[in-house]
């Protein structure tokens, strides 16, 4: 089933504002990753502001659902998505990667208890969140209502770890498992296929014994009925292949690995904001 129309606008402004958040706290600390960041807006605010199981008042609720950042480099988002859902004030976001802040350039779960883990080296999130959901099948059986989420970068499936932990939640049936994949088709280097091809990335998962979609990942209704059929399989991990536009929003940006790990300065941000802002009146314009 689709969502409302009212509530898909409602999410496109909202990620919205969190993309220009994105580019304000990337211009404040003047380093950082941008494109990434920009492409993954619409999951993180589909995730928070809908299906994710949470509550910003306890962050520690033990019934909360876990959500994993394996690829932390892109974390302007998913501290901009937290800061707009009420965690700590979006002012703060300006403290990003500044020193003493809580908003280092990876996540640290000791100076931000929010998160779930610390990261850094790519590759480890999924193993991180295998173990989460492994434990918590130990502790209350294979009803337990939680959901287990992953985000992670088609460039960090370079990396041998993610297979190995793939291959052990297939082998586990980790059941309300949900691993999310960037594919925005770029890593730091350049294009993920020039310099360590992926496809056909479908049929590897399913190879390891995981249920696969693939989708648009900028297309709320699209979204919303993924994650939705993820939840219904009850006899293996799923994995949402979500095709996305580095960079969204910002056409001067758009599809060029170069913004993978630079942050725009004054000029660019101030064009940015103005992409944007335009792109917010037209939504609010089809909305009314």
């Amino acid at each position: 089933m689709s969502l409302e129309y009212s509530k898909v606008k409602e999410l496109e402004l909202k990620a919205n504002d969190i993309r220009q958040s994105i580019i304000q706290m990337l211009l404040e600390a003047g380093s950082g990753h941008t494109a990434g960041p920009l492409d993954m807006a619409d999951i993180f605010t589909y995730l928070y502001f809908h299906a994710l199981k949470h509550n910003p008042k306890n962050p520690t609720w033990k019934d909360r659902d876990r959500l994993v950042l394996s690829n932390g480099h892109i974390c302007p988002v998913l501290y901009s998505t937290m800061a707009h859902a009420g965690y700590f004030p979006v002012a703060e976001l300006k403290t990003l990667r500044k020193f003493g802040s809580r908003l280092q350039g990876h996540p640290h779960r000791e100076w931000l208890p929010s998160l779930e883990t610390s990261s850094g080296p790519l590759g480890s999130g999924l193993s991180q969140i295998v173990g989460m959901a492994l434990a918590d099948r130990i502790d209350n059986g294979r009803t337990s209502g939680k959901q287990f989420y992953c985000l992670t970068g088609d460039g960090e499936l370079d990396c041998g770890q993610i297979w190995e932990a793939a291959m052990l939640a297939g082998k586990e049936k980790i059941q309300n498992l949900t691993v999310i994949i960037d594919r925005n088709n770029i890593q730091i280097d350049g294009f993920t296929e020039d310099i360590m091809p992926l496809n056909p990335l479908d049929d590897k998962w399913r190879a390891f014994g995981w249920h696969v979609q693939e989708i648009d990942g900028h297309n709320f209704d699209m979204i919303d009925d993924a994650v939705g059929q993820a939840h219904a399989v009850f006899d293996r991990p799923s994995v949402i292949i979500a095709n996305t536009i580095a960079s969204k929003g910002v056409p001067e940006f758009e599809r060029r690995f170069e913004w993978h790990g630079k942050p725009p300065n004054k000029e660019e941000a101030d064009l940015a904001l103005r992409e944007l802002r335009t792109w917010r009146g037209k939504i609010k314009g089809e909305h009314e």
